[in-house]
């Protein structure tokens, strides 16, 4: 899931289980869904976010709304900005500081593994995209240009 407006609902969905989970008085243990959930969502924002900035070469040929996309982008992820500072002035109020630096190792590691699988799987993808889309245009250049070559030849009685 790399879009950003399910991106942030997901993550809101799973920030609103967390803190009714937490309002009930549930232990930092049970939550391990919602946060895993949670952290899962915020990742694929930050992503999106970084492939708002410096799109991909085909998505910049074939959309006309980047400066768009980016603003969502940016916007979503301030808002998750405010969810992570609410959920870790709830955890620490009631679970104590270690808590929040114990779920920040975590999501730490889950985002490493996250970029290490699916978001270099993802990168691969688009850089073969541009890399044929290059070709592609590089071949077509140079059939116009042997083009009019021809007919200039033709034209001028060469060929």
């Amino acid at each position: 899931m790399l879009d950003p407006v399910t991106a942030i609902s997901a993550a809101t969905a799973a920030y609103n289980g967390i803190k009714t989970m937490i309002s009930t008085g549930k232990e930092i243990s049970d939550m391990g869904a919602q946060l895993g959930s949670w952290a899962k969502s915020i990742s694929d924002l930050d992503f999106a976010h970084e492939r708002a900035k410096n799109p991909p070469l085909f998505k910049k040929m074939l959309s006309s709304n980047i400066e768009q996309e980016a603003l969502e982008a940016w916007a979503h992820k301030k808002k998750a900005q405010e969810m992570r500072e609410e959920l870790r002035g709830y955890i620490s109020l009631y679970y104590g500081p270690s808590a929040w630096d114990e779920i920040v190792r975590i999501e730490s590691k889950m985002r490493k593994e996250r970029r290490d699988m699916e978001y270099a799987a993802i990168e691969r993808k688009e850089a073969i995209i541009n890399f044929a889309a290059g070709v592609a245009c590089f071949i077509i250049g140079v059939s116009v240009l042997v083009g009019v070559i021809y007919l200039i030849g033709v034209n001028n009685g060469r060929f």
